[in-house]
């Protein structure tokens, strides 16, 4: 039987799109979407063989324009599903409506708790016990979609802004992967 084919979205380092790669999927991870170039990302899709897309969003007249391109290149390789993971663009119209319930994101809160940008940040300075990561889908919203699975990490007393962000990548590595098995069956 055919393996479910996907895409991964990143536009960082690419630890999560390392942990997704070694683990034994039930899809196949067809393409790297960067959306910024010379990302390191791109050096991780190339390790495992991956074949990459990489657009400047500056480059098109609008987000519309760069999402119908994106949903182009995710038709020619026959992708149904598609992992954020760091891709830090807000998801349009154009490419929701393509793959509506067929995109998912990784987020280090419990949402709705610190949604955005550096969730990790936003937790530490609050003074949270206690944070986590969060699977789930896109909408229209930031980090607003319906949750799929989420993980309570603790935070210490000691924890830098640094160390709880190692502890929360780690639970990332793990829960993803696990959460993105279970979509496919």
């Amino acid at each position: 039987m055919k393996k479910i084919r996907a895409a991964v979205f990143a536009s960082g380092a690419g630890s999560n799109f390392q942990a997704i790669m070694e683990n034994d999927l039930l899809c196949e991870v067809a393409l790297l979407v960067c959306d910024k170039p010379g990302a390191r990302v791109l050096e991780k899709a190339e390790k495992f063989g991956v074949p990459t897309f990489v657009f400047d969003s500056k480059e098109y007249a609008s987000k519309s324009d760069y999402e119908k391109e994106l949903v182009h290149r995710l038709q020619q390789a026959d992708i149904s599903w598609i992992f954020l993971a760091g891709y830090m663009r807000i998801a349009g119209p154009t490419l929701l409506n393509a793959y509506e319930n067929k995109i998912i994101n990784i987020h280090p809160s419990l949402l709705p708790e610190f949604p955005g940008k550096d969730a990790i940040g936003q937790a530490f300075k609050a003074g949270v016990s206690t944070t986590g990561v969060t699977v789930h889908y896109i909408d229209d919203g930031i980090d607003t979609g319906p949750v799929i699975a989420q993980e309570s990490i603790e935070v210490f007393s000691d924890d830098t802004a640094e160390t709880l962000k190692e502890r929360i990548q780690q639970v990332e590595h793990r829960l993803y992967p696990v959460v993105i098995n279970r979509l496919m069956k």
